[in-house]
């Protein structure tokens, strides 16, 4: 499904006329989402508590914090060996900037309907822009790096893994101040298998050759 190539292969790849296409819209709609889901008052994604919490406790935008911890996250690539890729550095580029840009334009929901309103959207799109830009096989940004790289050495299901780093990232991000509530809860438990169920969709399908090839380059 997803190819496990350094960068060099990610870009020698055939299909870069939708893969990098869907690349840059997947990493939009990512930070839209999770704007989104803040801006339901409901609660946010895990990650998203985290970073809530750093830019309160540091006095910076939730994007830049959001940022600011794909870079330090980065660090855990290098137990898990995790090749980084350009969706790497655009994730760290993009994602925080579009949660900025939706926050100055998107109104805040008026009253319950509107707030689970935001919360079912921005839950669905979150999985979905997820998948979409991993999909496009320029590799993982730095927290699903995380994600993949545990799937890879563990074996276990997206869904275990992805719950489980929601968890604990969850319970930092409310330590530091981050807000918490139903919404993060149901981000946390649904994520994962939504993310598992979008991506075979919309995972872009490379020659066998080209996968093969990455592999033997890295021996």
């Amino acid at each position: 499904m997803i190819a496990r190539m350094n960068a060099f292969a990610q870009v020698r790849a055939p299909r870069k006329a939708r893969r990098i296409p869907q690349l840059l819209f997947g990493l939009v709609g990512y930070g839209a989402a999770v704007m989104l889901l803040v801006q339901s008052g409901l609660g946010a994604a895990g990650w998203s508590v985290l970073a809530e919490g750093v830019a309160t406790s540091l006095g910076i935008s939730f994007g830049c914090a959001t940022n600011s911890i794909s870079l330090l996250v980065l660090l855990a690539w290098i137990p898990l060996r995790e090749l980084p890729g350009l969706g790497t550095l655009l994730n760290v580029a993009i994602v925080g900037f579009a949660a900025d840009a939706t926050a100055a334009v998107l109104p805040h929901p008026q009253g319950a309907s509107a707030e689970f309103g935001c919360l079912a959207l921005g839950l669905v799109a979150l999985a979905f822009f997820d998948a979409l830009y991993l999909g496009a096989q320029f590799g993982a940004g730095p927290r699903d790096g995380i994600m993949t790289g545990l799937v890879r050495r563990t074996r276990l299901p997206i869904a275990v893994v992805r719950t489980g780093i929601e968890v604990v990232v969850v319970g930092v991000g409310w330590l530091l101040g981050g807000t918490v509530g139903i919404g993060t809860v149901l981000i946390a438990l649904c994520v994962g298998p939504l993310v598992g169920r979008f991506l075979p969709l919309v995972a872009v399908r490379l020659p066998a050759v080209v996968t093969h090839g990455a592999a033997d380059d890295r021996a």
